[in-house]
């Protein structure tokens, strides 16, 4: 059995380029750069930067084009792929890529409006539409010095 997956938690290095296929489905790619730190033998840290090229398709490649930009932390899945191409120049070009099958964003930068996380394989609902959320106001509270509830009680 072969297994072909990657996992990798990064930076963006620059701002997604959506491009379309000649079917019309939309691709988006970008930079992810993630780094290592360790000690050697002797004690001092030792760091080691990776810069990965990123491949995403449909839905998820306007998402990113959308939501994402240099700098950006982001949690990709997806495959490795290498590509091979002739330039015009004659020359052999190789590019490996990750195609991403998942992509998960990261916290928004401080001061960014919204907040929390966005995973990309849910549905993009406005505030409005998810009108059958309570807000954190109107989530009922729970006195515990209320009614037959015990403290020794609860199972955490």
């Amino acid at each position: 059995m072969n297994l072909n997956k990657v996992f990798i938690i990064g930076n963006l290095t620059r701002d997604p380029e959506l491009r379309s296929l000649p079917s019309g489905i939309p691709v988006a790619s970008f930079g992810v750069a993630t780094n290592r730190v360790w000690k050697n033998q002797q004690g001092q840290k030792q760091e080691d930067v990776q810069f990965h090229n990123i491949v995403v398709f449909g839905k998820q490649a306007e998402l990113v084009n959308q939501y994402l930009g240099k700098g950006r932390m982001v949690f990709v899945e997806g495959r490795i792929q290498t590509r091979n191409w002739d330039a015009q120049d004659g020359a052999k070009k190789t590019r490996t890529e990750i195609i991403a099958e998942r992509i998960q964003f990261g916290p928004r930068p401080a001061g960014a409006a919204g907040g929390g996380n966005f995973n990309s394989n849910f549905s993009s609902k406005s505030a409005s539409q998810e009108q059958d959320i309570p807000s954190k106001e109107e989530l009922p509270q729970i006195d515990i010095n209320e009614g037959d509830i015990k403290p020794e009680d609860l199972p955490f």
